[in-house]
């Protein structure tokens, strides 16, 4: 496929092309759009000339200046857009929106961490931490997100490599209070001394994190391997080693002492108001972190750097900001300049560049071996390329990958998958930094494909060479231009934050401001100006002596392709690679002509819509549901004629429910398996249609098959026509279920290497599901399933089936009713009622408290991990849904701000509602990852609970109104799109219970709650004492050995010792020269020591005491852990589930009466 745009928080990758196993399917982790360095001195060739502003000045507003032409935006766009320009040099674009009821805004600076100093990596990520933490206005450090989190809103923010973005979403009437708590960040930070420490060890656990992943280390490696010295190489996470080495360095060399960072240059003095408040019921280890909360003087030391680095590189001319809200313009912009003007100006270069390619002579022609932790094969092949953003008129890479990434008839990828050698391929460009980029193509092998390395290799320099020899057709690029101008002219609306957060990156396009919007979504046509020229000059230097082939698998893989190789360390992860030439003589294959006769150039895309009409009608007030229009024995049909969207575009989405799919774990896998082959099937076929905005989904559930099909309703029926074909009549080839065999293994096996948090809750959720399979019983089935074992069960699975269907947008009941009669044909009738195919939760019982304990597979992974579930009740049960939602989240901000910010106990914390399989039943969930023993953070997690009731008891009437407004709206909230309109309704048909209104009314009996109501709720259902709660939590243990560290029990042990044995102890000194957090590592506090009593050799014997000592004072959460009387712990979980009672599906909740009479 070819690729389009993104990001990621909180550190932010550049594309990468990576198996999907890695579920790379958030568009933020796909690249982001370039970045450029325009003067306004030199904008007259980009932008606009100085005719084109237009100074403000009235009042106490400061002075700001207006950019007159009006903005270029989609016809279906009703939102108003001005870009102002303070008077410090910091941009705004501000859109001002009528019919919004959630407002955003997003800041982008123009550095990020390819501007870390070489001595400290990862201070803009630091940076970017730290700077959250309270400001002069408003010294709390989570006064923001609390503010945020009572006002329907929340923030985040990411670095990336040359820039980093920090952005919210608040309801609308809070905008501007919003805006004065993240204004501030940028004016008045305090950078909190107290959180120092403490935002070290969240970056260092936010590195842990990723240290297994594999994204994260390849992408590492492709930075270690660049031409020496080049800033491209740098490490951007950072850990606590990295920032704090320079420190240490100087400590090391006695050049640190306290009179020396008080004298070294600070911009920012640690406020006098606290900016913290401790933790309800702090543990020893917060207690500790509480007074080394500055680290010690390396910790100041590298504050005081921090602020340095922010002084000097936050500067208000690098900073684009967006505020998306329901103000009008004027308004809006007298809002940015009031709250943003204090920005100072440090009269940096306000776009800095970097146009040094990393790729020099030594790093092309390159094949670089790489082992993975995760089992995949995976081709990457890398072509340097200039920085994309000024060529923004036709896109010429993107052009390109359009070829290359193409999945049709001819093309590479359809080459290699009849092959049996790819799985999936695709190309596009990515952005690597401000001045340089790179184009890659990324396939993904099956087993054979790996060792057919270097075959794909040759076919796909055989396609570039095939278009080297090609003469483009006028059709290629005007379909390509089409389609983008479709694209933009009906493009919807979506969430304020993502649109904001594109807008602030994109402010920095080198373009003519009017065409801010447009810019970077249309391609134009071809006009002389040189994009066919640039595109065959691109393909020129797409050769095998001017690229890089990156071959990704397992050491045991690669050991098959080559056996005695050596391999090298990459220093911060500890991958292993090795890199290597090519030899002449395959060089001189990869440089021949084409000579592949199955590869060939796409012909025109039929799919392209030609009917974009849309009847727009006046509604007094849009429908707030779908009716059911259709019912028959074997299906439903629900179906909303689109009147509030009104765009050329339709969803139908067929859910095909049948009790055969998930019988056993043999047919849970058959059907999981007939879905991925019938995708693969259809890849050549529906590419057109994708590319032409018209795409489909085929998956396998619990209940069945999910078949989604979305786009321009122009030609939406014949690709329902062949997809449903498909799923009817598909023979299945013996080489391609090989091929889904293999992939779905991998799958499996790779789950276990991921995310520990991600493994707590898979476990959490097969426990409260009635019938769900593990991947181990899945994989001890799919070795031996054979094709035509497949085929008699989805001919058995599409015999006993009921169908819904779900049919919205541009589409009329003909229609709609149409592709039910096509989805029905062929199939049989379920003797189950559409009831008893619906799936179910299994119920804890009350006063329940159980835990479940399971190691975790990977022997690498730091990180252990906790899921700890807690049960409300039935769903139908109204007062008590809206009353658990209000607690959830009454909770959920603070379980963050506790358990992360001020406990420190991981990066990975979350508090939420928890909405079992089925929908019937819901409960609360706190995941915590931690590099603490799960043990430990279901103590701290119960710490947290039994101090939230004091919390809720004390909470004043208006605190308790705010959280109720702030729920009202998230429930009031109105769906930006057609897509998210469609979702919902897909959600209460799917279950069966047809509350398309549950919100709404669920809004209005909010009203009513109490904070009594709250407090009984909590006190029975939640709080640890209750008697009658019913609890349920997972606990997965890292099996990685932990460097024993010195507990501060074990240190004050060790400092009596010392007393007794008459040798004079230096508290502060110790501390002060091991830095860190107070829990030094065993052998560093033993090191300090053995050189203190260097000349007392009455002393050494006392190190003899350390190791005892830590033994016997472990550092809290670490160890073993305690086994508690008031837990059952589950021994064995099939046995545990079936003593659980399954639970009651109410059905439909509300009856509609849509069809009075039934005809059946």
């Amino acid at each position: 496929m070819a690729l389009s745009s993104g990001g990621m928080a909180s550190l932010r990758l550049p594309l990468r092309f990576l198996p999907a196993s890695f579920s790379l399917s958030s568009s933020r982790l796909l690249f982001k759009k370039p970045l450029t360095f325009v003067p306004r001195s030199l904008m007259a060739t980009v932008a606009s000339s100085d005719a084109d502003w237009r100074r403000v000045a009235s009042g106490t507003v400061p002075p700001y200046s207006v950019f007159t032409k009006p903005i270029q935006k989609s016809q279906q766009d009703d939102r108003d857009y001005r870009i102002i320009e303070l008077s410090n040099g910091l941009q705004a674009t501000l859109v001002h929106d009528a019919k919004a009821d959630k407002a955003a805004a997003s800041l982008d600076v123009a550095v990020g961490h390819l501007y870390d100093p070489d001595d400290m990596p990862g201070l803009a990520h630091f940076c970017e931490h730290l700077l959250f933490m309270g400001t002069e206005q408003f010294p709390r450090e989570n006064e923001y997100s609390e503010y945020l989190a009572k006002n329907n809103g929340a923030s985040n923010a990411y670095t990336s490599t040359s820039n980093t973005n920090y952005y919210f979403s608040v309801a609308t009437p809070a905008l501007s209070g919003a805006l004065e708590r993240f204004a501030a960040f940028f004016h008045s930070p305090l950078f909190s001394p107290s959180c120092t420490s403490r935002e070290l060890n969240a970056v260092d656990s936010e590195h842990k994190k990723n240290h297994q992943a594999d994204m994260w280390r390849i992408f590492q490696l492709n930075k270690h391997l660049s031409k020496p010295g080049h800033v491209w190489s740098k490490f951007g996470s950072g850990n606590r080693e990295s920032l704090s080495k320079a420190a240490k360095d100087l400590k090391a060399k006695g050049l640190l002492t306290e009179s020396s960072v008080l004298s070294r240059p600070a911009s920012l003095a640690p406020s006098p108001i606290p900016s913290r408040i401790s933790s309800p019921a702090p543990s020893i280890a917060s207690t500790n972190s509480e007074l080394e909360a500055d680290g010690g003087a390396i910790g100041r030391e590298t504050r005081r750097r921090l602020v340095e680095w922010w002084s000097k590189e936050y500067c208000a001319s690098r900073m684009r900001l967006c505020i998306v809200g329901k103000e009008s313009l004027d308004e809006l912009s007298d809002i940015a300049s009031t709250l943003f003007s204090p920005i100072s100006n440090r009269g940096r270069d306000a776009l800095p560049m970097l146009p040094e390619h990393p790729f020099g002579p030594q790093e092309k022609g390159t094949l670089v071996s790489v082992q993975t932790i995760m089992s995949f094969h995976a081709l990457e092949i890398s072509f340097p390329l200039e920085y994309q953003a000024p060529f923004w008129k036709h896109k010429p890479s993107h052009f390109l990958s359009h070829f290359v990434g193409h999945e049709g008839p001819g093309s590479l990828y359809s080459y290699l998958k009849n092959k049996g050698w790819a799985t999936s391929l695709s190309s596009g460009p990515q952005n690597l930094a401000r001045g340089f980029s790179m184009f890659k193509i990324t396939v993904h092998l099956t087993e054979d494909g790996f060792k057919h390395y270097r075959d794909v290799v040759l076919a796909s320099f055989q396609y570039l060479a095939l278009l080297r020899a090609s003469k483009f057709d006028a059709f290629h690029q005007r379909e390509v231009a089409k389609v983008s101008e479709i694209r933009f002219r009906f493009k919807e609306k979506r969430r304020p934050d993502d649109y904001a957060t594109w807008i602030s990156e994109h402010m920095a396009w080198p373009v003519p401001k009017d065409l801010l919007l447009s810019a970077p979504q249309i391609t134009w046509e071809w006009d002389g100006e040189g994009g066919e020229a640039q595109v065959k000059e691109y393909l020129e230097s797409f050769r095998i002596t001017d690229g890089r082939v990156v071959l990704m698998a397992t050491a045991a893989e690669h050991a098959k392709v080559a056996s005695n190789a050596a391999w090298e360390k990459e220093p911060w992860y500890g991958t292993d690679y090795r890199v290597e030439r090519f030899d002449e003589q395959f060089i001189k294959q990869a440089q021949a002509p084409n000579a592949i006769p199955e590869l060939f150039l796409p012909g025109p895309n039929e799919f392209i819509p030609t009917n974009l009409d849309v009847e727009k009608r006046d509604v007094t007030e849009p429908l707030k549901r779908p009716h059911l229009i259709r019912e028959t024995p074997l299906s439903t049909l629900w179906h909303k004629k689109d009147d509030r969207f009104f765009v050329p575009k339709a969803h139908a989405m067929i859910d095909f429910r049948s009790a055969i799919g998930n019988v056993s774990p043999r047919a849970s896998v058959m059907t999981k398996l007939y879905s991925d082959i019938v995708n693969d099937s259809l890849s050549e076929y529906a590419y057109d249609a994708d590319l032409a905005g018209l795409s489909y989904n085929l998956m396998s559930h619990a209940g069945g098959l999910f078949v989604s099909i979305n786009g321009y309703n122009d030609k939406l029926i014949v690709l329902v026509k062949h997809v449903l074909e498909k799923v009817k009549r598909l023979d299945v080839d013996p080489q391609r279920l090989a091929v889904m065999k293999e992939q779905n293994k991998r799958e499996w096996e790779n789950f276990f290497l991921g995310q520990s948090y991600s493994l707590s809750d898979y476990f959490g959720r097969y426990i409260m599901t009635e019938q769900q399979w593990t991947l181990e019983e899945k994989l001890k089935e799919l070795a031996s399933i054979t094709p035509e074992e497949v085929k008699a069960h989805i001919k058995q699975l599409l015999s006993q089936v009921h169908v819904r269907t779900l049919v919205t947008g541009n589409i009329y009941k003909d229609e709609a009713i149409q592709i039910a009669e096509i989805a029905e044909e062929g199939l049989g009738i379920s003797p189950l009622s559409p009831i008893e195919l619906n799936d179910r939760a299994l119920i804890l019982p009350e006063a329940s408290n159980h835990a479940w304990t399971c190691p975790i597979p990977n022997p690498n992974q730091a990180n252990s991990a906790l899921t700890y579930y807690i049960r409300y009740g039935p769903i139908v049960d109204q007062p008590l849904r809206v009353t658990a939602a209000l607690l959830t989240q009454i909770l959920s901000e603070p379980a963050f701000n506790v358990l992360r910010t001020q406990e420190q106990l991981g990066y990975v914390v979350h508090c939420s509602a928890w909405v079992l399989p089925g929908a019937s039943e819901k409960g609360m969930r706190i995941v915590v990852q931690s590099e603490k023993t799960p043990g430990y953070l279901e103590e701290r997690v119960e710490a947290f609970l039994d101090g939230m009731k004091s919390t809720i008891e004390n909470m004043t009437e208006e605190e308790f109104a705010e959280q109720k407004n702030g729920l009202e709206k998230k429930w009031l909230e109105r769906e930006k799109n057609l897509a998210d309109e469609t979702g919902r309704f897909i959600n209460h048909i799917n279950t069966g219970h047809l509350d398309f209104l549950r919100k709404e009314n669920d809004a209005g009996l909010l009203k009513n709650v109490t904070k009594d109501d709250i407090l009984k709720l909590f006190l029975s259902h939640v709080h640890p004492a209750s008697a009658t709660r019913s609890k349920l939590s997972v606990h997965m243990v890292s099996q990685k050995p932990r460097p024993k560290k010195v507990s501060a029990a074990a240190s004050q042990a060790f400092e009596t010792l010392l007393r007794e044995a008459k040798v004079e102890v230096d508290e502060t000194a110790w501390k002060e020269s091991l830095g860190g957090d107070g829990t030094p590592l065993a052998t560093d506090f033993a090191n300090y020591w053995k050189q203190v009593f260097a000349s007392k050799e009455n002393a050494v014997k006392l190190l003899d005491a350390i190791p005892e000592l830590v033994e016997k004072h472990p550092v809290e959460g670490e160890g073993k852990d305690r086994v508690h009387a008031d837990i059952s712990y589950i021994k064995d979980l099939k046995e545990f589930k079936a003593s659980l009672t399954p639970s009651m599906d109410p059905g439909p909740m509300v009856q509609w009466g849509d069809l009075p009479v039934s005809r059946f």
